[in-house]
């Protein structure tokens, strides 16, 4: 019988969440600092494209060790080229979403058109820290939501 991959999206979006980001905390509501004026430098060129090719880094490296699952257009597509892993990770963050499971649904990862971090539901300890250590590799903090 084949998975519903797209059930196991729904039930792990209402597990515990990570995020993959350029900052190593969450930025207050009441910050004194220009927040969305730093966001906005980050959504433009070139500095967009250099901040999903870090992301897309820790995706490819953690490929290594774990079968993904990614969502493109409409379809499910097990352990995508490098080249088309990075492509559509691309062009999710610039305008679209991209859902990616790890190990047919042990964990979740997705990424989302507008935003600079990528978000990870659903790790166990031991991937966490997998995790952890590819994303800092890449200049990259892992923080619980």
């Amino acid at each position: 019988m084949e998975k519903n991959y797209d059930e196991i999206v729904e039930q792990l979006l209402e597990q515990p969440c990570w995020v993959i980001d350029l900052l190593p905390l969450r930025v207050p509501q009441d910050s004194a600092g220009q927040f969305f004026n730093v966001e906005q430098y980050y959504l433009q060129e070139p500095r967009h494209g250099r901040l999903c090719r870090r992301f897309a880094e820790v995706l490819l490296k953690l490929n290594c060790y774990h079968d993904l699952m990614v969502n493109h257009d409409d379809e499910w597509v097990k352990n995508p080229s490098p080249e088309a892993l990075v492509s559509w990770l691309t062009a999710s963050l610039q305008n679209g979403h991209m859902c990616v499971l790890i190990n047919d649904g042990d964990a979740l990862i997705t990424a989302s058109g507008g935003d600079i971090h990528v978000s990870l539901y659903n790790p166990s300890g031991q991937f966490l820290q997998l995790v952890a250590q590819l994303a800092a590799a890449e200049g990259l903090f892992l923080w619980k939501s």
